[in-house]
């Protein structure tokens, strides 16, 4: 019933029964994109029953001296919006707290918007979050979403934003059991590609057993938005902020575990990728991505639970990691250049580039692989790839790809114009180990795979039982 509930009722009619419920209370405060959710409340009617209080301080001396200075000094951040939902649910509380009923449940809704700027190409994203009681005298909970806005025009874009408040506030009391369920309802009434949702938290005593990075991952599969980033911290990270004037250095893999010859391609491509003018540690970030889709784009459902695991063992390692849906490199390299106009370079290996000749690979490609291509090798993107053993133990390298006869002066052009760089592996041994074999060896407990995987990997399969691994009863 639930669920039904989900696509049924529309942003008036959750507007108006909440507006109809006197235990619900709150304030909405709304920055940078009028106050379209206050007004979707006062449209449905009866939001005096609701609403404490709407505020729009779009004067920054006036924001400051209301929310006070974030240390990012940015208006439009996630610590803005902790700071408006925190100081306004306090504000409520302080002020009704004794003269309402004991069985109200008080909330404070915020939302910073930089919508679109009459005469600019500035970034149109916003922060919104709730700062809610789940259930009456309830220490309060957050859930922080970021959303980035894809409609032309700043009243399309206001006006998306409405209906998303809504549906937060609406989701925060109904569905604050099912996550999963709330993330699903949050676009309802808003049409497809108007919006993404890029990141969402949720923090509180009623979230406390919930995973972030494995709730995160359902923005995917739920098709809010293409793909999730973690910083080695483990914290979710919005991709501007990743990505914003930096160049970027990516491997894809499965990393199902990470070994030790994922590290040295990644190693290795960096090496490489560091001798490009102006690219320096200081201002690259590195990425190991993982795709939920396999070569013919097929979703392979994995477990969330899989996914983290994966995503625990390379962050503690130093990695940024991306979980995407995107199953052609191209793809992904117009992902990357959304957020940052510098270098971008892609670690593959040889049957990753074998796979990119395969004219096969681009079935529904319009133009085919000449288009493919074409979006891939664009504006500063090199690959960087490493090379192989074939079965007489010879180590082949990307210089003598065999490609189909009449690929062969395209495949001739990137190589002549720097668009491919060979890379060398550090140590021959490398190419002995398979993340297919260390996987299988987990469930026989400790042995030889340890020395397949960095040391610390080893250690943290042992220590948390990651991918099967069982330890051997004494």
């Amino acid at each position: 019933m639930e669920h039904k509930d989900v696509s049924s009722r529309s942003t008036s009619q959750k507007a108006l029964r909440l507006n109809l419920d006197d235990k619900k209370y709150g304030t909405i405060v709304e920055i940078g994109a009028g106050q379209e959710v206050a007004r979707q409340f006062f449209l449905a009617g009866a939001a005096a029953g609701t609403i404490a209080k709407t505020m729009s301080a779009y004067d920054m001396k006036f924001s400051d001296a209301i929310y006070g200075v974030q240390n990012d000094g940015r208006y439009v951040s996630k610590s803005r919006v902790k700071a408006m939902m925190e100081q306004e649910l306090d504000l409520v509380l302080e002020r009704v707290k004794d003269v309402r009923s004991k069985s109200s449940r008080y909330f404070a809704y915020a939302a910073t918007v930089a919508a679109k700027s009459f005469g600019r190409q500035n970034e149109c994203h916003a922060w919104c979050g709730i700062r809610v009681q789940m259930y009456p005298g309830a220490e309060p909970s957050n859930i922080k979403v970021h959303v980035r806005m894809r409609d032309d025009n700043a009243e399309a874009q206001q006006h998306a934003l409405g209906i998303l408040g809504v549906n937060l506030i609406y989701a925060a009391y109904y569905y604050f059991e099912n996550p999963k369920m709330m993330i699903d309802s949050l676009t309802d009434g808003i049409e497809a590609d108007r919006i993404e949702i890029d990141s969402i938290e949720f923090i509180g005593p009623y979230f406390e057993d919930l995973d972030n990075r494995a709730i995160n991952l359902h923005l995917i599969r739920s098709w809010k938005t293409r793909a999730i980033m973690f910083r080695p911290d483990g914290s979710i990270c919005v991709p501007a902020e990743m990505l914003y004037k930096k160049n970027v250095i990516t491997i894809r893999g499965s990393f199902r575990p990470v070994t030790n010859l994922n590290i040295d391609m990644i190693e290795q491509g960096k090496k490489a990728f560091f001798k490009q003018q102006g690219v320096t540690d200081e201002n690259t970030v590195a990425i190991a991505e993982i795709s939920l889709n396999d070569a013919k784009g097929n979703d392979n459902h994995v477990p969330e639970e899989d996914l983290v695991q994966r995503v625990q063992l390379l962050n503690s390692l130093g990695y940024n990691v991306m979980i995407s849906d995107y199953t052609r490199y191209f793809s992904l390299r117009a992902y990357f250049r959304q957020y940052t106009k510098m270098e971008i370079g892609i670690v593959v290996g040889m049957k990753n580039l074998k796979q990119i000749f395969d004219e096969d690979s681009y079935r529904g490609v319009p133009g085919g692989i000449m288009e493919g291509l074409g979006k891939l090798f664009e504006d500063d993107t090199r690959m960087f790839i490493y090379p192989e053993i074939n079965l007489e133990n010879e180590v082949r390298d990307f210089s003598n790809l065999k490609v189909a006869e009449h690929l062969r002066f395209l495949y001739r052009h990137l190589l002549e114009n720097n668009f491919l760089t060979g890379l060398e592996a550090s140590n021959l041994a490398l190419f002995e180990i398979y993340s297919r074999d260390v996987l299988k060896s987990l469930k026989a407990g400790r042995g030889d795979w340890e020395e397949m995987v960095p040391k610390l990997v080893a250690e943290k399969i042992v220590e948390h039982g990651f991918f099967g691994f069982k330890k051997k009863r004494a």
